[in-house]
């Protein structure tokens, strides 16, 4: 089952599944299928970005942000991505994307995609950035406003100290892809 599939598959099983709030978990079951692998039967490192999205936008769906975001003339936009591979997910293997909002700073939110195989345990780690752009506004949305349009008074926690490490090297990154485009 390719991502459209998969991806199909989250948004008809989304209001079943019911809303997300901010601090609860997004989890996704998958099995690796041979559309999936590499030449090392296992779980191709590009899927895993593919995947993450699926978790991220049924977060999206769940919260009500799809929908807001039309309203609004808002998109939500990725920044940048970490990923930490710890085991493989071999062929045919069962295994959960967990996804979380982890926090959020000024226009910037935090998110977090584990992969969970059947026992417990992590295969891959995936940090993300991202943000709401306001197309009409020409400019990146404060994610507070963002979580009140939503309905949510939650508030965002000091980011530890690897979410602090990835939003810095981040930034960085960016800097640099800034000079030299």
């Amino acid at each position: 089952m390719y991502v459209w599939a998969r991806l199909a598959r989250a948004a008809l099983t989304a209001k079943r599944r019911g809303a997300y709030h901010m601090g609860e978990e997004s989890r996704l079951t998958f099995r690796c299928l041979p559309t999936d692998i590499d030449s090392n039967m296992h779980l191709n490192n590009a899927r895993y970005m593919m995947l993450a999205d699926v978790g991220r936008i049924d977060i999206f769906m769940r919260a009500g942000l799809i929908d807001l975001a039309r309203k609004q003339g808002w998109g939500p936009m990725m920044g940048g991505l970490q990923t930490v591979y710890v085991r493989e997910i071999r062929l045919w293997r069962k295994f959960d994307v967990v996804s979380t909002v982890e926090t959020w700073e000024g226009t910037q939110v935090i998110g977090r995609h584990r992969f969970v195989l059947g026992d417990g345990r992590t295969a891959a780690l995936i940090m993300t950035t991202a943000g709401v752009y306001d197309f009409k506004g020409r400019r990146y949305v404060p994610i507070d406003e963002v979580v009140e349009a939503l309905g949510s008074a939650a508030r965002p926690r000091e980011p530890n100290a690897a979410e602090a490490s990835f939003m810095a090297s981040h930034a960085g990154l960016r800097a640099i892809a800034k000079v030299i485009s």
